[in-house]
């Protein structure tokens, strides 16, 4: 197994937080959009979606700050990302089968 040598794991280190913000903007603007689309059709469908995607969003804020400023292990803060990202899932696959409009 190879490990990567001191700069290397920085320019990693880099590279996920660029990746972690791409994620946390198009998951605001995929919440804004569909809240925006519930307040203007009244949609229960489109509420259950909004919520879904701002808490898959707020997962990986959460497993981020855990990690970095909280001292949590990279286990513990993975295991609460993945428990926050399956309720976001719940509430969208709720949005497409189960909220009436």
């Amino acid at each position: 197994m190879v490990f990567p040598q001191e700069g290397e794991v920085m320019s990693f280190h880099i590279s996920l937080v660029l990746i972690r913000i791409l994620i946390v903007a198009l998951g605001l603007i995929i919440t804004y959009l569909s809240f925006k689309s519930h307040r203007q059709n009244h949609s229960s469908a489109m509420l259950f979606l909004s919520l879904g995607f701002m808490l898959i969003t707020i997962g990986v804020v959460i497993e981020g700050v855990l990690f970095e400023f909280l001292a949590f292990d990279l286990f513990g803060a993975h295991t609460v990302e993945s428990v926050i990202v399956a309720l976001g899932l719940i509430a969208i696959v709720y949005s497409i089968y189960g909220a009436r409009s």
